[in-house]
Order: C-alpha cells, then structure tokens, then sequence
C-alpha cells in the first residue's frame, strides 16, 4: 500500500493543525509520528547531515535507515543549518505559521538560537512551545543530555532485573524510555491544544524521559512505599517473582494467566488438581498476592505435562488466558495481525522497497492512516514548504543554500 499526500481519504482528527519538529532519534520522531498519524502537517526540520537515526543499520538507501522509517512517516523534510542567518529567519516564518513547536534542544542551544518559549511567543502568541527533553526544569539534571539506557539507570528500571533474581541489574531490550516519552508528548501536545481550543492560551508544555519513566514505574512499584512515613519499600511482588515467566511446555514456551477467583479453581480443575479448590490462594485475593511466587511455581510444573497446542486448546475449554509466545519473526504470519492488516509495503522515491506497520488506533469518523508518503528523504519537501510560507525563489536559495 502506498498512499500519498493527494490522498482522497477522510481528514484525521488533527488535519489543520501544523507542527514544526526540531527533534531527533526516536523520543521526538515517534510523538510527531503519531500526531501525523491523526493528519497533523508535521515539518520535521533536520541539520544538514539529518536526524542521526537516518543512518543507524540495516538500511538499502543512504538515509533511510529501519530505525528511522518506524517513527517518521506522514512527515516532510526541510533541511536548514540554524548556523546560518538566513536557515534561522526561515525557521523563524515557518513558526510564524505553526500551532505547535517541539523539540529536543537543551535550553542553552534554544537561548542561543533565540527559541525560547518566550522569544516564541512573541513571533507567534498562538504557538505551543514543546520541549522533549532528558529532564526536567525543575532539578539538578536538568540540562545534562540523557539516553535510553542513561534513563533506565536512573528511574530504577534496569535495578528492577535484581529484584526478580537476576545476578545484575539490565536495560529492557528495547527504547522504552524514548517510546513512552513519545507516547506521553503526544498526548501532552494533543491536551494543551485543547486548551488553546477553549481558552485562546498558547502555553509551555515539557516532556521530560526521566520523570515519565519513573512515574509509569511507579504506577504498581510503589507498593509498600504509598504508606511508608519516608518512601523507601518498592516493589511490586507479582511481577517481581522469579515464577514470573513464560513456562515450558513438551515443545515450547507458554504464558498461562489465571488471575480471579474462578479462573484459578478452573484452571486446576482441568489439570486435576481438585485437592487445590480449597486453598486459601484460590479463595483469597489478598493471601494470593501474597503468595503469588508458589502459585506460578505450581502452574510451572504443571506446563511441561502438554505441548503448547494441547494447553492452549485446555485454556480455551477453561476460559483461562493463556498464550503461546512467539518471536518477533512470528509476528508476520499472526492471524490476528493479518486480518487486520497490520504490516504494510510501501516504497521510497527510489523505488526501494520496504515493511512498516500502520497507526495502531482507530477512528470511525476521522481515521489515522499514512497519508503522505511514508517516510520523507532528507530535505525532499525544502522548497515545497518555503514556498507555501510565501518566499520568493532568491530567498528559498539563501534559506537552504544548496539543499533540496
């Protein structure tokens, strides 16, 4: 499926809505992604050499790494180098014409470019200024440059892997720390522009990776802590337990969840285990969280009795939640995915050829899709989008000075 900029589709929730992206890698990109998704006119603006994700393998064209096509389709590219006078006037009009402003500069490469929220608001009172950043403003990191791994360190999530009998401390194998402070911008910008909507108030909005990552932890693991005098016992014991996993079958791996009352006396019933109904475990929520670790230790020699076919075909009977896991190399022939379309081919200007996937969520009235041609070229929209802000062609050749 390719579908381009002069689509007939129906208008996304956000068409109308114009949002300049100064950031980079995946934090900023995934946010202005998803708002692109929703039909939002997102101008990603990049350096000369381009958002360094461009060029991280694999890749099969110069710039278009795999990285960078998952958080950056429904987007165009202008190059300008904020070095030059001219790149910077530029940068200055296009804000002239935008709702929002987000980026990932430190606040002393923002002074020094003069795009500050206040300088901002004065060349355009409407503007939501957004900044992705490490940290926020308010302690003593802010500032200091931050990384995926550098905020899993600090929020305690990499520490979490002792908890759950590990031998030291390790980072989730994947950017969770970039892809939840994407998340967490989108909806952030999606509130302060309904703000703007009932109010006429542009305003500030920071999204800071550390303190997302640490509140999101925070939702269950603080535990015990809630009602300490001094916080100081965190962990939340179900999925801390070492149990906690997927379990072996005859010919693989299975996830078998029982969680209530009725789904815990059903699944013992189907394995025989009648002389179970009577456990406080299966009776009690609160004796069960507290034993939760025995519980999966028990279900744990139970699974390697079936292949994992026969237990999913026995949870079904059962109506417990059960789950065969796959590898992501499995994900392309789910049936679940397929149906609904998920993975989807497009192609570069190029002709190269490539798979992404589609907006997971879903409008009846205003659907998210990928409207213009997924993934932009570095500076490949340049002229296209001076001209719109109204330069003339001298003035489009100072701006990008031998770019695109």
């Amino acid at each position: 499926m390719n579908v381009d900029s002069n689509s007939e589709n129906p208008k996304g929730p956000l068409s109308d809505i114009r949002i300049i992206d100064l950031t980079a890698v995946v934090f900023g990109p995934l946010a202005t992604q998803i708002l692109g998704d929703m039909g939002a006119d997102i101008i990603k603006v990049e350096p000369p050499e381009g958002d360094m994700l461009r060029n991280v393998e694999p890749s099969k064209s110069a710039g278009m790494g795999a990285a960078f096509i998952g958080s950056n389709r429904n987007k165009r590219s202008i190059v300008l180098d904020l070095k030059r006078e001219a790149a910077r006037d530029a940068l200055s009009k296009l804000l002239e014409t935008a709702d929002v402003f987000v980026h990932s500069m430190r606040p002393q490469a923002l002074k020094k470019l003069n795009l500050t929220a206040d300088e901002l608001s004065r060349v355009n009172p409407n503007l939501i200024h957004v900044s992705a950043l490490g940290f926020g403003s308010g302690g003593p990191y802010s500032g200091k440059p931050a990384y995926d791994d550098i905020v899993q360190s600090l929020s305690g999530l990499a520490d979490l892997a002792l908890k759950c009998g590990e031998k030291a401390p390790q980072y989730a194998p994947t950017v969770i720390a970039d892809k939840l402070g994407g998340v967490t911008a989108v909806y952030a910008i999606i509130a302060a522009l309904f703000h703007r909507e009932r109010t006429g108030e542009a305003q500030q909005v920071e999204v800071p990776m550390f303190e997302t990552l640490a509140s999101f932890l925070l939702v269950e693991h603080m535990s015990d802590a809630t009602f300490q005098e001094r916080p100081q016992t965190f962990g939340y014991n179900r999925m801390l337990v070492p149990h906690r996993k997927p379990l072996p079958t005859k010919d693989g791996f299975i996830t078998i969840l029982p969680y209530t009352n009725k789904q815990w006396r059903a699944f013992f019933d189907v394995c025989g285990r009648q002389d179970m109904f009577d456990d406080p475990r299966l009776l009690d929520m609160a004796e069960r969280s507290r034993q939760i670790g025995s519980l999966y230790q028990l279900v744990g020699e139970l699974t390697p009795t079936r292949t994992t076919k026969e237990w999913l075909e026995l949870m079904e009977k059962a109506d417990v939640p059960a789950a065969a896991v796959l590898a992501l190399s499995d994900l392309p022939d789910d049936p679940h995915l397929n149906a609904s379309g998920f993975f989807i081919k497009d192609q570069y200007v190029d002709g190269t050829e490539y798979w992404t996937t589609k907006p997971a969520v879903s409008f009846a009235k205003s659907p998210a899709d990928a409207r213009r041609k997924p993934v932009p070229t570095l500076g490949e929209h340049g002229r296209e989008i001076l001209q719109e802000a109204g330069f003339s062609s001298d003035e489009i050749d100072e701006a990008l000075q031998g770019m695109k």
